[in-house]
């Protein structure tokens, strides 16, 4: 199973409502496929515009290692090293914060992933968590 292009846009749609509902400052989320492909992208007007690398080091961080943002945080408290290779390995790409959320399916398989910016790390979490649940899927913050 893999996020179908519907899928994704129904999960950012449904991500940027959520943060509209908490009032949350403008909202950029990106979905990643289970390779790390973006698979639909979308940024609120008002939102800066460098938000797409962000979402985007969230969410692939997030797949890339299987691991979500939340535990790759605590990863990076714990073994700066280990985050900095990894990010060594990754170009940079990793962004070990909360609001990369790794999506599975009622296998409990890896599927993608999405990233949320625009917030605090655990609003953007929230938003996420939204979407992913609006389409019937398992999140892991």
């Amino acid at each position: 199973m893999t996020i179908s292009l519907r899928r994704a846009r129904t999960i950012i749609r449904k991500a940027l409502e959520k943060g509209r509902e908490m009032e949350l400052k403008p909202l950029s989320v990106v979905v990643l496929d289970a390779g790390g492909h973006v698979q639909a992208f979308e940024r609120e007007d008002g939102a800066a515009p460098g938000r797409f690398p962000i979402a985007h080091g969230k969410a692939y961080g997030a797949v890339m290692l299987g691991m979500a943002g939340t535990a790759q945080m605590k990863r990076a408290e714990d073994q700066a090293y280990f985050m900095a290779a990894v990010n060594g390995v990754y170009g940079g790409q990793v962004i070990p914060v909360p609001g990369g959320v790794l999506v599975r399916d009622k296998k409990g398989t890896v599927i993608g992933a999405v990233g949320v910016t625009g917030d605090t790390s655990d609003n953007d979490a929230i938003a996420a968590m939204a979407g992913i649940d609006a389409v019937g899927l398992t999140g892991e913050i």
